[in-house]
């Protein structure tokens, strides 16, 4: 990224110099043609959002082996969903890609090596959240993968990805809005399929409680440790996939950065909707 381009972007950027990140609970793809409480605090944050020249979505829905971002210039939209209405496959979301700032980030991170890739590219983690946030699909859109090559819920794994993330601060300072895209709680093997707007089991309440006070405090140490946090844990966060995202959207909190909720809720049951800004 050459000197010019770097200025524009310091223009276009909030005071503090740094845009903000978010950790949004996707949910089901239902979402993408809805109009409930949680889409329409999408579309309420992408309009008091300062305007980012790029986004990269870390995606609980591309697992590797090995970390991976996507380089392509025009990223396929994929529809990595099955059972759905007709109507959720039709829906398009054109952005384009930012190669660039993928590659950015390979030469920047020193835990992992960082591989660009031309094969993936959006998933509903991103582009079930973008289409209500950024409906005419004007800004470039990256992913990265979260490695799961070792699908462990022992702290020092979980670490490794908190450390991973913590050295992709800088993309908030050129610009780029850096999305955690998952849920807090999710638990397919408990979903209400019947009903979107089904009572919550207690155990994900619990959780999610918990959660939120830890936020709130700043105790990433618990966040990482979760499985500390009471017997509703193993329920809650069954597996990793949709848990590390928020991982990923704390470890680039710094010291200045606030934490507010742009969405408290649950859907089906079992998968909590909380989603939050942090700067």
């Amino acid at each position: 990224m050459d000197d010019m381009m770097q200025r524009e972007i310091d223009k276009d950027l909030p005071e503090n110099g740094k845009m903000p990140v978010l950790f949004i609970g996707h949910g089901s793809p239902m979402n993408i043609l809805l109009k409930n409480s949680y889409t329409e605090s999408l579309v309420s944050l992408g309009k008091s959002l300062p305007r980012p020249k790029a986004i990269m979505v870390v995606s609980a829905h591309w697992l590797t082996n090995g970390t991976y971002v996507t380089c392509n210039e025009k990223p396929r939209l994929i529809y990595d969903f099955y059972g759905f209405p007709r109507e959720l496959y039709q829906v398009k979301y054109p952005s384009s890609g930012s190669s660039d700032l993928a590659r950015f980030i390979s030469e920047k991170v020193l835990k992992a090596r960082v591989k660009c890739s031309n094969e993936w590219g959006l998933d509903h983690a991103s582009w079930a959240v973008l289409k209500h946030m950024y409906p005419h699909a004007d800004i470039p859109v990256f992913e990265m993968s979260l490695d799961y090559s070792f699908n462990s819920w022992h702290p020092k794994m979980i670490q490794y990805h908190y450390d991973l993330a913590s050295e992709l601060g800088d993309l908030r300072r050129k610009g780029v809005l850096i999305i955690g895209s998952g849920n807090i709680v999710h638990n397919l093997g408990m979903l209400d399929f019947r009903n979107i707007d089904a009572k919550p089991f207690d155990w994900a309440v619990e959780f999610d409680e918990k959660v939120k006070y830890n936020l709130l405090s700043g105790n990433h140490r618990d966040l990482i440790e979760y499985r500390n946090m009471g017997r509703t844990a193993p329920f809650a966060v069954p597996t990793l996939d949709h848990y590390l995202p928020m991982i990923y959207a704390i470890a680039l909190q710094e010291k200045d950065d606030q934490l507010e909720f742009v969405h408290e809720g649950f859907q089906y049951g079992s998968v909590s909707m909380r989603s939050f800004r942090i700067g």
